[in-house]
């Protein structure tokens, strides 16, 4: 039986890509090696165990969501952002046709999730839909290692080339003075449908009309 996790990464920062990524193969392959949730590892830990599951994987698909794609569906009346990591998902199973997926589910409802999800799928695999799964499934642990070490390389590219900027979450101080300083300047980086982007963009247009 050739059995797909999927789990995601950067869902909610204010910066950059949300990551998604799948892994096929045997799960006692990824057990043994340690693989589980990509929060329960510290970053070395990660990056070593990024190759080691690529190694181990019969298949793999990591997927980028740029920030306009977040956005467009954010600010969609049709859309949502659950939907949109449901089109990927079906995505990711569409090319590595699994005969069994494993998913951490980012809805709280999920009978819905899965209704959804399965009405874009050509074929229908056995789908197992969890909160928690890249906790209690070591395959799904591994794909949300995949998702958040390719989340973490993508934020040190977009350093390179902005400054430090920190996590991309607004939890951090980092990021928030960063946005302050520099929402105008690379917008393209920013989620402009999060609440934070729009509340500093409208109090520099009421600093603007205050000047009048």
């Amino acid at each position: 039986m050739k059995v797909l996790g999927i789990d995601e990464a950067g869902r909610g920062p204010i910066v950059g890509a949300m990551v998604m990524a799948g892994v096929m193969g045997e799960e006692e392959k990824f057990r043994a090696m340690g693989a589980k949730d990509s929060k329960m590892l510290s970053p070395r830990q990660r990056e070593r165990l990024f190759d080691q599951i690529i190694a181990a994987a019969a298949a793999y698909k990591i997927i980028l969501i740029p920030p306009a794609e977040i956005d467009e569906a954010v600010l969609s009346k049709k859309h949502n952002l659950n939907w949109l990591e449901a089109d990927h998902t079906a995505e990711i199973i569409e090319e590595l046709k699994p005969d069994k997926v494993i998913i951490d589910c980012p809805s709280n409802n999920i009978k819905q999730y899965v209704r959804y999800l399965s009405s874009k799928l050509s074929y229908q695999p056995e789908i197992v839909m969890e909160h928690q799964a890249d906790v209690n499934y070591p395959i799904v642990g591994a794909a949300s290692i995949l998702a958040k070490v390719t989340r973490d390389r993508e934020i040190k590219k977009i350093e390179e080339k902005v400054g430090p900027l920190g996590s991309g979450y607004m939890s951090d101080p980092v990021t928030q003075e960063f946005l302050k300083r520099h929402y105008e300047k690379f917008p393209e980086i920013f989620r402009k449908s999060w609440k934070p982007y729009k509340k500093t963009l409208d109090g520099k247009n009421q600093k603007s009309l205050g000047e009048f």
